[in-house]
């Protein structure tokens, strides 16, 4: 057997548990996931993914404050009483065609 390292890394709790969820589904252990991207890394010569600030970020419930919290529910509330609604079927279609399906 080859010879290994220990990497030890500090990472939120929240996205550990979700990575490792995420993971198990896969049937992958977090040990082989870190591999993998490291593998990867040296496959590319740098980090396998585009590294950019995205044009709009996906919320995240466990960073917001909870002062952020109340501006989205707030923003949420003005859409919904400016009729700015989407019906099941259109989220569904526009999931559909970001997945390609």
């Amino acid at each position: 057997m080859a010879r290994t390292s220990n990497i030890y890394v500090r990472v939120e709790p929240y996205i550990k548990e979700q990575a490792e969820e995420i993971l198990e589904k896969l049937g992958i252990s977090m040990s082989n996931a870190v591999s993998i991207f490291l593998r990867q890394v040296v496959m590319h010569n740098g980090l396998p993914f585009d590294v950019k600030i995205p044009d709009s970020k996906p919320l995240s419930l466990p960073i917001l404050s909870e002062a952020e919290f109340n501006m989205e529910m707030l923003k949420a509330h003005n859409d919904f009483e400016n009729g700015r609604i989407y019906g099941l079927e259109e989220v569904e279609e526009e999931f559909k065609k970001e997945l390609g399906k």
